[in-house]
């Protein structure tokens, strides 16, 4: 397990930053004038000593070692190229969070179905939006746990990064089996993470199982089997469950790990799963694929992703999912959601809503 960098080193880097006129990172611009820093990625943030957490209701973020060696080095402004791989990492509670983004990508509107004319022209002028391929590691004072896989192709490289080996990994939680999430569970058509109980709930588990399903999208043959196959090879790790239906249920109704909620978040596929985590009063809510085109389905959560296979039920959970995190001001990270792929929800009114990604420009 990393050490979180402590505040005086951080002092150190943030006065070098805070330095440097203009600079890049994590796809954001930013532009320092003494203390102040102004990032193009819809925050501004101003570097003061932290001392309380609930300036960033209690979601403190602690950028790696290898975030600051290859965007800071030589005290330069370093630029990111679109598709380089990014690992950044913060504490939440007890329990230290990473980013481990594989790709960052841009979306195109063919994708979308029930985007109007006036919301194109709103929200996507240029006919795309940013998009990503995050996994996500919590690391816990006992427990190594990855959320998703990704295509698996800067996987290892990113838990390596963190002094990490696949052999450290002991539970793998899964949103869903689509390619892009459960790619890195094979490697070389063995099993990736020899020591990891796999978790995946039971609707999910019945629809890649499911002959009549296959047999319905023959356009996805190869990703049910790409699915069958790494159950087949998990089959004496695989721990089947049922999400809770309500995420604001309190008590929690179906606990699955100890700070962990597995919450129903079907629509993208039958049995797409969030997973909701909460250690010393901070939570964080991973949703997987809930949004895949944040610039157009925050404002208008009834825009679907053409890889919805339940366009109807995929509206529903994202609406009840946004108002949820947006009243109990509920960090939430995404799969699919530009670096660093977390941030709050806001909502602005009339059913529409804002993500407003965590500042970069200072590493909290």
């Amino acid at each position: 397990m990393i050490t979180p960098i402590k505040q005086k080193d951080t002092d150190a880097i943030l006065k070098n930053v805070k330095d440097t006129s203009e600079f890049k990172i994590g796809g954001c611009v930013c532009v320092c004038n003494g203390e102040t820093c102004e990032c193009n990625c819809n925050c501004n943030c101003t570097y003061k000593n932290p001392e309380k957490p609930e300036d960033k209701r209690a979601l403190k973020f602690v950028l790696s070692v290898l975030v600051f060696i290859a965007l800071l080095q030589g005290n330069r402004a370093m630029a990111q190229s679109p598709n380089e791989q990014l690992v950044m990492s913060f504490e939440i509670g007890y329990s230290q969070v990473s980013v481990l983004s594989e790709e960052q990508r841009s979306g195109r509107i063919d994708a979308l179905t029930g985007a109007t004319p006036q919301m194109i022209k709103s929200y996507l002028p240029d006919s795309v939006y940013p998009s990503a391929v995050n996994a996500f590691l919590v690391r816990t004072p006992d427990k190594n746990i990855l959320i998703d896989a990704g295509y698996g192709r800067k996987l290892f490289d990113h838990i390596q990064s963190l002094d990490l080996a696949t052999e450290d990994i002991h539970i793998i939680l899964l949103t869903h089996m689509h390619g892009d999430h459960i790619g890195g569970l094979l490697r070389n058509e063995a099993i990736a993470f020899p020591k990891a109980e796999l978790y995946l709930s039971q609707p999910e588990y019945d629809y890649w199982m499911s002959d009549q399903a296959m047999q319905a999208s023959p356009d996805r043959r190869n990703g049910f089997l790409q699915a069958r196959k790494v159950i087949a090879a998990y089959k004496d790790k695989l721990h089947l469950f049922t999400p809770e239906a309500e995420p604001a249920a309190e008590p929690p109704t179906n606990t699955l790990l100890p700070g962990i909620r597995g919450i129903a978040a079907y629509g993208h596929t039958p049995g797409h799963t969030a997973y909701l985590f909460e250690s010393e009063g901070s939570r964080l809510l991973i949703w997987g694929d809930v949004n895949h085109a944040m610039r157009i389905q925050m404002p208008c959560p009834d825009v679907t992703y053409a890889r919805d296979s339940n366009p109807a039920q995929s509206v529903e959970t994202r609406k009840r999912i946004l108002a949820y995190v947006a009243a109990k001001n509920i960090p939430i990270a995404g799969m699919h959601i530009a670096f660093p792929g977390i941030g709050d929800v806001i909502s602005t009114g009339n059913g529409a809503y804002a993500f407003e990604p965590y500042c970069l420009c200072l590493g909290f």
